[in-house]
């Protein structure tokens, strides 16, 4: 990280912001040609390793590079705040980001599915704790990050 002076350390702040945003952007390289995509997500903490969750659909530009197994970037932010000035340079912001590095898979396990969709609700709308519909459950995708690198970054 260039300004070293606004990384993030601290684990507790880093999960603190996690835990409060919604959308993570998943960056892909396929051939020649960069695909971001954009995903509300949930995750776990096992030892300080994150893995991150979302879902789709078992189809498409995303389900096809995620079958196979991509190294991946990903970006989360939020908090922005313009700082105004008196000059158009003078303008700056507050925010806080997350960007890091991570392989991502399709699981096929049932159990990790099931915890995966909990994950993604409690992010989504502050439980995990709900039933789902057997054909949606189904016909669903659960897309795995597991993280590599991860820097935290604010201002």
């Amino acid at each position: 990280m260039r300004r070293s002076d606004r990384e993030i350390t601290a684990p507790e702040a880093i999960e603190g912001f996690i835990s409060s945003e919604k959308i993570m952007r998943v960056g892909f390289r396929d051939n020649d040609d960069i695909y971001i995509v954009p995903v509300n997500y949930g995750y776990s903490v096992k030892d300080g390793s994150y893995t991150f969750y979302f879902h789709g659909a078992m189809e498409g530009r995303k389900y096809r590079l995620a079958r196979s197994g991509p190294s991946v970037g990903f970006e989360i932010d939020g908090g922005y705040e313009l700082i105004g000035a008196d000059t158009a340079c003078g303008h700056s912001a507050r925010f806080m980001s997350v960007i890091g590095t991570g392989t991502l898979t399709v699981t096929d396990d049932e159990e990790e599915r099931k915890a995966a969709f909990g994950y993604i609700m409690k992010q989504a709308a502050g439980s995990g704790e709900w039933e789902y519909r057997k054909d949606i459950h189904d016909r669903t995708a659960v897309f795995k990050l597991e993280v590599k690198t991860l820097s935290c970054k604010a201002k």
